[in-house]
């Protein structure tokens, strides 16, 4: 199956193509330029494969949790390409992306993802590798006051592999909790460790039409504190 995947939900801008058994990517770090490199991005690596849009199976994009602006901004290339030749799509966590990651790279099986949501909070998640060989989410996502993510996991483990960008932001309250020292490897998602996850997604029958892709952002609302005088 050939599906395309993208990712603008961090600091890391990504995407990566799956056509014909082989792998196409790309992967940039470019903080608050995420609208100016993903579609570019997009043409190199159907170029790079030979690979029209219309040969593709399926999309799959990033829906959050992470940075509000730039989930907007992949969700919106993820829509126009997929309304453009009616491909279907199908959403994939942050969080779990990063998981896959570390799987990936580093053979771990039990990740805790951490990512620095500002205001003082992580959004975090615990995944476990299932055996379809997809870390798989033990525990709905939150966002959460770095102080009270160990009470949130006791239940599921004392310890695991840390990832994301939360473990150095609030080292002194997270870093009991992962057993990997020092700043974590890996710290953002990209979209080639997204594909797997995407594409069983597929197969479980979860992808919908364009008009249906959502984000999910985990923090629903935001609350900004009054400045004196306004």
């Amino acid at each position: 199956m050939n599906y395309l995947a993208i990712d603008a939900s961090t600091e890391a801008c990504s995407v990566a193509l799956q056509f014909n058994g082989k792998i196409y990517s790309r992967y940039e770090l470019c903080p608050q330029s995420h609208s100016l490199q993903l579609l570019p991005m997009v043409d190199q690596v159907l170029n790079e494969a030979g690979c029209k849009l219309t040969q593709l199976d399926g999309l799959i994009y990033g829906r959050g949790p992470g940075s509000f602006t730039g989930v907007r901004i992949g969700i919106g290339v993820a829509q126009g390409l997929s309304f453009s030749v009616d491909l279907p799509v199908v959403g994939v966590s942050t969080l779990q992306t990063m998981a896959q990651l570390a799987f990936v790279k580093h053979k771990q099986e039990k990740v805790i993802a951490a990512i620095d949501a500002r205001m003082s909070e992580v959004y975090t998640g615990y995944f476990e590798l299932n055996d379809k060989g997809i870390m798989e989410e033990k525990l709905p996502e939150a966002v959460l006051s770095p102080s009270v993510v160990a009470e949130h996991y006791a239940k599921f483990t004392q310890s695991a592999y840390g990832v994301g960008t939360g473990w150095d932001a609030y080292a002194e309250a997270l870093n009991n909790l992962k057993n990997n020292e020092g700043s974590p490897e890996v710290l953002f998602p990209t979209a080639e460790a997204m594909l797997v996850i995407g594409q069983d997604g597929f197969e479980q029958g979860l992808s919908v039409s364009a008009e249906y892709a959502q984000p999910v952002y985990v923090r629903d609302t935001v609350s900004w504190k009054k400045l004196p005088g306004r």
